[in-house]
């Protein structure tokens, strides 16, 4: 077995120190023959499925099947529909792997994740958490028997940290590679190094048709193998929302013309109505994909759906927090036409069966590295071509497709021809620390696809240097160890370790956990008074630090008073996003675990409430503690929060964490 690897070497090691001992002898082969007996029964366990021989995969199954056996890495470009994300794990199990370790998926997001396992699961007739299973943030449901183990990417770099071999795979599956994400190119320089001490590992790159040549050149040229899609002629319609479509009929064009005159450029949700109308008046049974760029939008464009009342309709939401039931009514749609409302999650890591039309309103949210304030910001930007086409690929699939984008031809002809790799765009202090901790050089030796920005790195080490965490010849100091233990961003690890040395653990962790999540409390356009009102009741004068223990402690009673159903009442009522409320109690529950493993205790603040609420201690002395634990996750370009500020006319002392444009946390210290 994979995973006894290390042990048979040290046990070898000690034989070859003196082989005239026996014992020492003996130890190593009953260990390796335990192992390989190990190795034997799980290989007469394994599951087996064939490729269906519909999906365009399958016209290539053996050779990608003698591919794996015969090389270290295999590059596969599949276009949409071809069957790559559920059949490959099938295809290494039919080249013998996953009988001395877990042949590992990666997938870029939870969703994913959890919906291919479950695919897989069902197809080679295994229950979910046996022979096939997933591993995503909060949640684990591998078993002891498991063989295809799903998960995120960033839980497979998780594992590094305490495995630098990955000695549970014998296989490693990077799906969906080229997204180009800073966890995948991470994992893709990593493995790259790997290899060339892991001969027995397998290594399969898996991506959309978009430069796999610069993978193939990554790994030594490795093989690609091209798989194409599945599907039928789509067309495509522009509906800019300027009120000058391209190819309308001439009522419908009169009626956007009048639009255009009296309001100026249509909103994006009125685009996205006008184009569901055309789609319904042509074709009132045929599913439709929306894509939307945040949650946010999401619950604005269902709004406005819901309003229409098509007959025999339903508007569903498809994001990675929703539920599982309400994923489930995505992917096994009922007899009623669907309007599915996605974010890029639909783009090409999921497939959701039974789409006709897409609208793409060409949009997405993209992190993006600001150099002059020093701090990842996210913004709404136009999609490039090669996502507009990824989009375009989801309908098609059972029969012709129509996309409509609400952009211009010539829009779409000047866009970018691909969306740039994240290394190339974002901050990279917790990359480099992360670098450090697993001892893998300098950021600038690293082997990515693409070395990062210059001047993002250099801004990396100073955000490093000015935390504490390196010292002036760049190595880790003991703050900078602690630091990268801690699964959040690195301010708000280096406010947790201030913490813990100033008696306000208990604190911290409530407020870094609610600092690491998108911002819960919601303000719907047509209810803002509302909206403040209800989150006035959490407010606090003195530090928003202090509100927010205020929202924690209320929360904590009401999810231990309340069945779920009336939990998700309560944030209704009082405007708060119940998914993000429930996101936000996890983190801090993975927090305070990773707080123990550290040795660190919040015992002072434990009483009779639990981990509810603010610890009981004079309400002046615990704002200034906090004010002091704080300081120290402020680097030179955090966002001094000003004692006064107005909110809605209204002027309202502000003091505290911020919340950057992005509605996720941004830093800001007390004054």
């Amino acid at each position: 077995m994979t995973r006894d690897r290390g042990r048979l070497h040290g046990l070898w090691s000690r034989w070859s120190q003196a082989p005239a001992d026996a014992g020492r002898r003996d130890a190593f082969e009953k260990a390796l023959t335990t192992s390989i007996a190990l190795r034997d029964a799980r290989a007469r366990k394994l599951p087996s499925g064939a490729v269906p021989d519909e999906l365009p995969i399958a016209a290539e199954a053996q050779r990608i099947v003698d591919l794996i056996r015969e090389h270290p890495v295999v590059v596969i470009a599949g276009e949409t529909g071809s069957g790559k994300t559920t059949q490959i794990p099938k295809l290494c199990l039919a080249a013998g792997r996953g009988a001395a370790g877990l042949i590992g998926c990666t997938q870029p997001r939870r969703i994913a994740a959890r919906a291919v396992a479950r695919r897989v699961a069902d197809e080679l007739h295994v229950p979910m958490g046996g022979a096939v299973g997933y591993q995503v943030r909060f949640t684990d449901n591998v078993g002891e028997d498991t063989v295809i183990k799903f998960m995120t990417d960033g839980i497979l770099l998780a594992e590094i940290q305490s495995d630098r071999w990955l000695s549970k795979y014998d296989t490693l599956l990077i799906d969906e590679a080229h997204e180009r994400s800073l966890n995948i190119d991470f994992l893709l320089g990593y493995l790259k190094q790997l290899l060339q001490r892991r001969h027995d590992l397998k290594v399969i790159i898996t991506s959309a048709t978009i430069d796999t040549a610069r993978f193939a050149a990554h790994f030594e040229n490795a093989p690609v193998v091209s798989v194409e899609g599945r599907g039928y002629p789509v067309s495509v319609r522009y509906r800019p929302l300027d009120g000058g479509p391209e190819q309308v009929p001439g009522a419908r064009r009169a009626l956007l013309a009048d639009e255009a005159a009296n309001d100026g450029a249509r909103t994006v949700n009125e685009a996205i109505v006008a184009a569901c109308d055309e789609i319904t008046s042509e074709d009132a049974r045929g599913d439709v994909l929306v894509f939307l760029s945040g949650e946010r939008e999401i619950r604005d464009a269902h709004q406005a759906l819901e309003r229409r009342k098509y007959r025999h309709t339903e508007v569903l939401p498809l994001y990675a927090r929703l539920s599982t039931r309400d994923q489930d009514r995505v992917f096994n749609p009922g007899p009623q036409r669907r309007i599915v409302l996605a974010t890029n999650v639909a783009e090409t890591s999921l497939t959701v069966p039974r789409i006709r039309y897409v609208v793409d309103p060409g949009l997405a949210r993209i992190k993006r590295y600001s150099p002059r304030a020093k701090l990842d910001r996210l913004h709404i930007e136009p999609i490039s071509q090669a996502s507009a086409n990824q989009r375009m690929g989801r309908c098609g699939r059972v029969s012709e497709g129509t996309c409509y984008r609400l952009y211009s031809e010539p829009d779409f002809q000047s866009r970018a021809p691909y969306t740039d790799p994240e290394i190339r765009r974002a901050a990279l202090a917790g990359v480099i620390l992360r670098m450090l901790a697993l001892g893998l050089g300098r950021i600038e030796d690293f082997p990515f696809l693409e070395p990062p920005d210059p001047r993002a790195v250099t801004d990396g080490w100073q955000q490093l240097a000015e935390l504490g965490a390196v010292d002036e010849e760049r190595k880790l100091t003991v703050i900078g160890r602690l630091m990268a233990r801690l699964p959040v961003d690195v301010k708000l690890a280096r406010m947790l370790v201030a913490a813990n040395a100033h008696d306000v653990l208990r604190e911290m962790l409530v407020i870094t956990a609610f600092l690491g999540i998108q911002d819960p409390r919601e303000r719907p356009s047509d209810q803002r008074g509302a909206a403040d009102a209800a989150h006035a009741q959490f407010a606090d004068l003195r530090s928003e630090f202090v509100g927010i223990l205020k929202l924690w402690s209320a929360y904590e009673d009401a999810h231990a008073d309340l069945t779920q159903s009336k939990l998700r009442a309560w944030c209704e009522k009082n405007f708060l996003g119940f998914l993000r409320m429930r996101e936000w109690r996890e983190l801090h529950r993975q927090l305070k675990l990773m707080a123990q493993e550290l040795g660190w205790s919040s015992e002072r603040a434990e009483g009779a409430r639990g981990d509810a609420g603010a610890p009981e201690r004079p309400p002046g002395a615990s704002t200034q503690h906090l004010k002091t634990a704080s300081k120290p996750g402020a680097t030179k370009n955090a966002v001094q929060a000003p004692r006064v500020a107005i909110v809605d006319g209204r002027p309202v002392r502000a003091r505290g964490a911020g919340r950057s444009e992005s509605g996720s946390a941004r830093l800001a210290v007390d004054t």
